[in-house]
């Protein structure tokens, strides 16, 4: 794209472009090369991060670090439990609305208006819908768990 300002071309040799990512940047002086071209990461003052190669190995290179077993498995733990985790709130999130202790407890006797507003039928509601979001999310990790790279 070129440039329309006043200003001589060689005073202004790059311009943003608007993206999804406001780290990705457009050099309209090098296309392709790895300071330029759509998809060129910039660092946090706005200059155009280092070339790939001086960044280290990539995550498809046979010679990148590959995470050890202990890693692995508490990766594998880690989302074992948050699964568990956003199924248990998410059932009790759907069911203890609909309960009277919901509404009949001492936490609320002494608050008869939040007690009334608890009660409501689209509180409760909401907080069901919370409910099978979270249970939706928990699933939708699992099923979208994986351990490296595919090839």
């Amino acid at each position: 794209m070129v440039s329309k300002h006043p200003v001589a071309p060689a005073v202004i040799s790059w311009e943003r472009r608007v993206t999804a990512d406001p780290k990705i940047f457009q050099d309209n002086t090098s296309e392709g090369g790895p300071s330029g071209g759509i998809g060129a990461r910039i660092d946090s003052a706005g200059r155009p991060a280092a070339p790939p190669a001086a960044r280290g190995p990539r995550t498809g290179d046979r010679t990148a670090a590959r995470p050890t077993l202990l890693d692995l498995w508490l990766h594998r733990v880690t989302v074992l439990l948050f699964v568990f985790v956003c199924a248990v709130v998410g059932v009790l999130l759907i069911i203890l609305p609909w309960r009277p202790e919901w509404t009949d407890n001492r936490l609320l006797l002494t608050y008869p208006s939040l007690r009334a507003f608890i009660a409501n039928g689209f509180v409760r509601g909401v907080c069901s819908g919370l409910g099978l979001l979270d249970i939706w999310i928990g699933f939708w990790e699992a099923i979208h768990y994986h351990e490296g790279e595919r090839h």
